[in-house]
Parts: structure tokens; C-alpha cells; sequence
């Protein structure tokens, strides 16, 4: 057995507590869903999903414990992952209307949002500092499995909750979008929104790096 089921109950009551609480993630899946539709926050879903993942695997291996205990590694991945999302709030206040054609709003719009997605959780510290904090929490000493293995089986267990809930999210807030994508006057202002929530996030990400300095 991989994970102490005695303490299993105590574990999805606070991963559950955890998807409730309004984060970087959820704003980003939510407002891709608002002003692209589902398939784009499905794709987002699915990107930080894929991050979260990582996170698991190297958690589990030891080396992002090693990572959260180096401040020069956690200050630079505040500077790039906030670099990083200022460069995409930019990039989308700078885009106007008639640049978002159909096919952008498909699949191209989709994989672009799965790549934001995955890096800007990738590059965000406090996500590392996360799975090193929490997981280690619910290890057990009563059961044969190391705690490698208890962290990989944990930290899955987190991803899979968080991609059913953001599923969820995204098919409500999915819904009301779908209407708003062909209001020519929403289509105008909806890429300096996303804009606007990218360089939110990046400046919640910057702020983080200068309280570390």
C-alpha cells in the first residue's frame, strides 16, 4: 500500500479546503474560460495539470526540497516567473481585436494557453515550496512505502482532485462565455483583460521577490 489510509480523510479534507481558496491558478482558469470558452480553459486546465505533475515528481524525488532551500534558486525563479508574465500581459494588451480569428480561438488559442499555464506555475516559487511544505505532512511511518513514494502517490492524488474541480469550473464559467465570444464590443477589450490579469499575477509573483530580498 502506498499511502496510510488512516490518514487519508484529514488529507482530501484539506486539499479540498485548498481548491476552495481563490489563487493565480484559478484566476487564469477562469478568465481563459470567460473570454476564450471551454475548449481554451480545458487547455489550461490540462497545462497545470501537467505543471503540477512535474511538481509531484520532483517533490518526490528530492529535488525541489533542494531548490526551496537554495534563496538564490527562489529568487530567480520569482524574477523569471514574473518577467515571464509580464511579457504575456503585454503581449495581450499589445493585440487588438481583428487578430483573434477563429482559428486563434481553436486550437492555436488552446495550446497557447496550456503553455502559459504550465510555465507560469512551473515558474512560480511558492507552487515548488507547495509540494515541499504540504506533502510531507501526510507522510506515514506505518506503512512499508518510502516516503518518496508516499509524496508521488499524495501529490498525484492532489493533481487529479485539482483537475476534476478546475473541469468543473471551467463548464460554469465556460457556459457564460461561449455567449460573450461573439460580442464584437466584449472581443474588444477581452485580450487587455487577460492582459491585465497577467501582469496582476506578475506582480503578485515580483512582490514575493522583493519581500525575499
Amino acid at each position: 500500500i502506498m499511502i496510510d489510509i488512516t490518514i487519508l480523510p484529514v488529507y482530501l479534507t484539506a486539499v479540498i479546503a485548498l481548491l476552495l481558496l481563490p489563487g493565480p491558478d484559478m484566476l487564469l482558469i477562469a478568465s481563459s474560460s470567460m473570454s476564450y470558452g471551454r475548449k481554451v480553459g480545458l487547455f489550461a486546465s490540462l497545462g497545470n495539470a501537467t505543471s503540477g505533475i512535474i511538481l509531484t515528481l520532483l517533490a518526490a524525488l528530492g529535488v525541489s526540497a533542494l531548490i526551496a532551500m537554495s534563496p538564490i534558486a527562489l529568487k530567480a525563479l520569482h524574477l523569471v516567473g514574473g518577467a515571464y508574465l509580464l511579457k504575456m500581459g503585454w503581449d495581450c494588451i499589445r493585440s487588438e481585436a481583428d487578430e483573434a480569428p477563429e482559428l486563434q480561438q481553436g486550437s492555436t488559442m488552446a495550446a497557447t494557453f496550456y503553455q502559459r499555464a504550465l510555465v507560469s506555475n512551473l515558474l512560480n516559487p511558492k507552487a515548488l515550496v507547495f509540494f515541499v511544505m504540504f506533502l510531507p505532512q501526510f507522510i506515514s511511518t506505518n506503512i512499508a512505502a518510502t516516503s518518496g513514494e508516499q509524496m508521488l502517490v499524495l501529490g498525484l492524488l492532489l493533481n487529479v482532485l485539482g483537475l476534476l474541480f478546475n473541469l468543473i469550473l471551467v463548464a460554469l464559467v465556460g457556459a457564460l462565455g461561449k455567449s460573450l465570444i461573439n460580442n464584437v464590443k466584449f472581443r474588444t477589450y477581452q485580450h487587455k483583460l487577460m492582459g491585465g490579469i497577467f501582469i496582476i499575477l506578475a506582480f503578485w509573483m515580483l512582490r514575493s521577490f522583493v519581500t525575499a530580498l
